[in-house]
């Protein structure tokens, strides 16, 4: 999808990914707003979540959704983070995250978005970030509304 953002840049957006928890999820479970959001963005994006899996769930949370998730399984978090927004395409791949584990896929990607919830958000996260949202249900209503990303990103 193209998003055409004066004085900013035109960004065309095939990938949003997602850090689980903290960020799609709190103590691993995904709410019902969220979810039904989710299903709206699936229909429109290629959506993945990449996650440590903490507790567990991601599998069972996310298994009724059109999306992608992925496991991570190294010893380094951060670089399997990043190196999978670059073998999506980072020109065309929105990152959100709230670890500090995603600062560097947030810095990668073409558009980040940092999510300052119930967790907080890690400083290299935030400073990596072209958009902080209070919760992930604003940030994924960013792409369901385009006027409101367009709202906060023009200059």
């Amino acid at each position: 999808m193209l998003f055409k953002i004066p004085n900013y840049a035109n960004l065309e957006i095939e990938n949003i990914v997602f850090d689980y928890n903290g960020t799609l999820a709190v103590n691993g479970a995904v709410n019902i707003r969220t979810k039904e959001l989710l299903k709206a963005l699936c229909k429109e994006f290629k959506v993945y979540t990449i996650t440590a899996d903490t507790f567990g769930s991601v599998k069972q949370e996310l298994a009724e959704f059109n999306l992608e998730v992925i496991v991570l399984n190294s010893n380094n978090h951060t670089q399997e983070k990043a190196d999978f927004i670059q073998s999506l395409g980072a020109k065309n791949t929105v990152a959100l995250g709230n670890g500090n584990n995603d600062a560097k896929m947030l810095e990668i990607a073409e558009l980040s978005i940092a999510i300052a919830g119930g967790e907080g958000c890690a400083t290299k996260t935030l400073l990596a970030s072209d958009i902080v949202c209070h919760n992930i249900d604003d940030a994924i209503e960013l792409f369901l509304n385009p006027n409101r990303l367009i709202a906060t990103l023009r200059s």
